[in-house]
């Protein structure tokens, strides 16, 4: 990291500290708190890269203000953890750094390993999914997605993951093959749900955990 984007970081860190000791708003928050704010922050980041077009950076200044946000919360719950004598920014740092490094074997080998045998695009997704296992002590690689998600998006990870696994996936044919095409089936089928009067997103819930429960037999 350069010495300019270390000094920009720890100047938010100083900033921070200041709010905690300074501000009586920023002094009583706790995680618990800033809960509705971390999600409304995130939400405002997802929205910014709707906007955003790579091709021409239109958008780029939305999306460095909203990463800004984002990050400030970062920081905030690193400060709150840190007052509580558990944890500082230095040590999420730490961990995401070391975490990095143990999940890409193809570009930090260890010894017993060279790096041609970790670069097929399979075996790495295969590998990065095994590391994680390990790391968390679980039994399954999906122990690790929150059932709180909404279903589409747990049966998205569900499914990712399934596949690095090797695991056969649900045969479906859209065409033609495009976002367009697939978001009118998705709609299509929300509306045959309501015309049954069936919950699709309570369906899909049900329908995924039967396929988690039929995967990890498989593992």
């Amino acid at each position: 990291m350069t010495d300019q984007r270390t000094e920009s970081l720890g100047k938010l860190v100083v900033l921070m500290d200041k709010l905690r000791s300074e501000c009586p708003w920023d002094a009583k928050q706790t995680h618990t708190s800033l809960r509705p704010h971390l999600l409304e922050e995130t939400y405002e980041v997802l929205e910014a890269l709707d906007y955003l077009d790579e091709e021409t950076g239109k958008g780029t200044e939305h999306l460095k203000e909203e990463l800004g946000d984002l990050l400030l919360h970062i920081v905030f719950h690193s400060r709150i953890a840190e007052d509580r004598g558990h944890f500082n920014l230095e040590d999420v740092a730490n961990e995401i750094t070391e975490k990095l490094v143990r999940r890409h074997p193809h570009v930090f080998p260890t010894e017993s390993e060279s790096e041609e045998e970790t670069k097929d695009m399979e075996q790495m997704a295969s590998t990065w999914e095994s590391i994680k296992k390990k790391e968390k002590n679980r039994s399954s690689v999906f122990e690790g997605i929150p059932k709180t998600l909404p279903a589409l998006s747990r049966a998205s990870k569900v499914l990712r993951k399934a596949s690095a696994l090797g695991i056969n996936q649900i045969p479906v044919e859209i065409e033609p093959k495009n976002e367009e095409a697939f978001g009118e089936v998705l709609l299509g089928l929300v509306e045959w749900a309501r015309i049954n009067e069936i919950d699709p997103e309570e369906t899909l819930r049900v329908a995924v955990e039967q396929y988690v429960e039929k995967a990890k037999e498989l593992e």
